[in-house]
């Protein structure tokens, strides 16, 4: 018995042994996984059950110089809906109308399947239910203000996550050099949205998420835990209206002659600043242009004869050739290659002066020129060359900028006719916008400016950061230099091969080009030669204010001269900022108000009006006319096609002649008109701006 009563009690405490170091083993894992592991597991849960997700701040704006929207982020959202967050008796009461709220505002389902998603998301406790994505900020007022969710977001359930979306305005004005997303990539990837990324993009905010049923993550708090900070706008030197200009008359012109592609780019000369910037490429598929390339900055070409002024430029800075110098052209023709022929378009020319051959964009007496004052130093040409900054990085911070090539003499590819052919365009590679920098230092009196494309910086309208003119050489050349060059300039439009863009109201200096297009392996002599045409220069010549260059590739048309090509965009387009520029032009003088003294002031307009007043006051003026009448009351007729003077007449009178004849007139003052922008007798244009000052 006694042993028994041993072995059981034996048992007894081996179980109560057991239980016990059970007990110390849990009593021990407890306390490692509380004070040891604590801070691990309750990372682990809360990463499983809570994060922190990025809320993207809204970008900057992009403004033209005026203060016009060029590009903006919409606001959009994500709508998601608590379905449990309303009471019962409220949800039941109002499921009805709101699903016929939501029916009739989005037009997308009808009430009945709207009412029939509701309801089983209720059903299914969805905290967290996707209603709707990618809604306009209109939406999601309207969303507010509809049953139910009109409660808020804690008895309504409405839940909006804010998204957004880049938009610009004017579609495709200067869309490339804007810039855009590619890839839907969040940095931008090329133009100003690129380049000033860091201060449109502003920094990025925090939210606490939590998961939910349906691995779906919803906020924690109605607040952030850190705000997004809104990126700053950017104040670029875009004139829309310019702008607008210019791509028409480049799509026109590109439309008209199928031609590959263009650019064209209107700079202020003093300043630099870029106020118009168009690049138009055809679509291969559709034939219709966009703005997909940005051919003025990131296209290195070989200029063709736009070239030639540097060309000449070295040649009279170092002292060999005078404007007034002849030179042989030689019929048109000569061999720098045996067997292949240079060739002038005005063939037949012989013995002319410098200035004419220019002029006439004479390849035979540009290159021999050249050939004879440096051929025995060739490197000495490409020394000068380099000193006029024509190959200068212009640090526009912009990505895909073409780089600027002249090839040097020590260049394992150079050969004994490659200074001819550079000298008149060829074995060099340069960008519209080089090119255009390099005439505008000529406009500039020698002054090399940088293009200049954004002026400021803001931030909630107040002014971060300024950019000024930038100076990248005081003179490219002597002031002699500058002189005969723009001298010369002047002639190509006079007599020479732009004469056809020759005016009265202002003067035009500048250079045609027209360049055959290396095609890789084929060279210039493949089958489907393409030319690229162009023009550079400025206006108005003698005191000049903005500087212009257009270049058009590959035109299918019989047409391919920069002439035909090039020059009818860029008269098209200083046309229309002579016209919109008042300080532009000349001081019209002043009409007499009336021809005879000590009489009261009879104004210019309808003869009706006239002949009433002329009775009444018992005037003694000669016959009274119907129509238009003078101050003389004397008939006035208009001529057709023609614009009328209305200096003397009352704002009525003037404004109704004026727009009778199809133009957009701008009044400034009151009283009687004293000034007009446009000389009377000028053509008018369809929709052209005329401003009248009164007195």
């Amino acid at each position: 018995m006694a042993e028994k009563k041993k072995d059981i009690l034996w048992r007894a405490y081996l179980v109560f042994a057991g239980f016990l170091v059970f007990g110390i083993a849990i009593i021990f894992k407890m306390a490692q996984l509380q004070f040891t592991e604590g801070a691990i597991w309750k990372q682990k849960a809360m990463d499983y059950t809570l994060k922190y997700q990025n809320i993207d701040p809204m970008r900057g704006n992009i403004y033209a110089a005026d203060g016009s929207l060029l590009a903006t982020s919409l606001p959009r959202y994500d709508v998601y809906l608590d379905v449990c967050a309303s009471k019962k008796d409220v949800f039941d009461a109002s499921v009805d109308s709101l699903a016929f709220c939501l029916s009739s505002h989005f037009k997308d389902k009808s009430k009945a399947s709207y009412k029939r998603i509701l309801v089983q998301a209720r059903k299914d406790k969805d905290r967290y239910f996707l209603l709707k994505r990618n809604v306009s900020f209109t939406d999601q007022k309207a969303l507010k203000q509809m049953p139910i969710l009109r409660l808020g977001k804690n008895k309504g359930g409405l839940l909006l996550t804010q998204l957004s979306r880049r938009e610009k305005p004017f579609k495709l004005l200067a869309a490339r050099t804007i810039g855009f997303n590619l890839d839907n990539k969040k940095v931008a990837s090329v133009g100003i949205e690129s380049s000033y990324d860091s201060e449109l993009r502003g920094s990025t905010g925090k939210r606490l998420m939590q998961r939910i049923s349906g691995n779906v993550w919803k906020p924690v708090n109605d607040d952030n835990e850190i705000e997004p900070m809104d990126g700053r706008d950017v104040i670029t030197t875009i004139d829309v209206n310019l702008q607008d200009v210019a791509e028409s008359a480049l799509m026109r012109i590109l439309t008209k002659n199928e031609a590959e592609g263009g650019c064209a780019i209107l700079m202020e000369v003093q300043t630099g600043e870029i106020k118009a910037i168009a690049n138009l490429r055809r679509n291969p598929g559709d034939g219709q242009y966009d703005e997909k390339y940005n051919y003025a900055i990131g296209q290195s070409t070989e200029p063709g004869s736009t070239f030639k002024l540097a060309s000449l430029m070295a040649a009279m800075e170092d002292g060999y050739v005078e404007p007034e110098h002849t030179v042989d052209a030689q019929g048109g023709v000569i061999y720098w290659i045996p067997g292949k022929p240079l060739r002038d378009s005005h063939e037949g020319t012989g013995v002319v002066t410098v200035k004419t051959a220019f002029a006439l964009s004479s390849n035979v007496a540009l290159s021999k020129l050249i050939h004879k004052y440096y051929s025995k130093n060739p490197q000495s040409f490409v020394d000068r060359l380099n000193k006029m900054h024509l190959t200068d990085d212009l640090g526009m911070n912009i990505p895909g900028a073409g780089k600027a090539m002249i090839r040097s003499a020590s260049d394992k590819h150079w050969t004994r006719s490659s200074l001819p052919y550079l000298s008149i365009g060829y074995e060099s590679m340069l960008t519209p916008m080089h090119l255009l920098t390099f005439y505008n230092a000529v406009a500039n009196n020698g002054k090399m400016v940088a293009p200049v494309f954004v002026k400021e910086i803001k931030s909630k309208g107040l002014t971060i950061k300024s950019f000024g003119t930038r100076v990248m050489s005081d003179s490219i050349a002597s002031a002699a230099t500058i002189r005969k060059a723009r001298e010369v300039l002047e002639e190509v439009v006079l007599h020479g091969t732009a004469s056809h863009i020759k005016n009265d109201q202002y003067s035009i200096a500048g250079k045609t080009g027209t360049a055959v297009i290396a095609q890789g392996a084929d060279g210039y002599t493949g089958l489907g030669k393409k030319y690229q045409a162009s023009f550079c220069g400025y206006f108005p010549a003698d005191k000049p204010q903005y500087s212009c260059i257009v270049v058009v590739y590959a035109p299918s048309k019989a047409s391919y001269y920069g002439s035909s090509i090039a020059c009818p965009v860029f008269k098209e387009i200083a046309d229309k900022v002579y016209a919109l520029n008042v300080k532009m032009h000349d001081e019209l003088k002043r009409v007499p108000d009336s021809v005879y003294a000590g009489d009261p002031l009879l104004k210019p307009g309808r003869g009706s009006s006239a002949t009433v007043i002329v009775k009444n006051l018992k005037l003694d003026y000669p016959q009274q006319a119907t129509g238009w009448v003078t101050a003389t009351v004397q008939p006035l007729s208009p001529a057709e096609g023609k614009i009328p003077n209305v200096v003397g007449m009352g704002l009525r009178d003037a404004m109704y002649l004026l727009e009778s004849q199809g133009m957009r007139v701008k009044p400034l003052g009151r009283g009687k008109v004293v000034r007009q922008s446009i000389t009377p007798g000028n053509k008018i244009d369809k929709g052209q701006q005329i401003i009248i000052e009164l007195s």
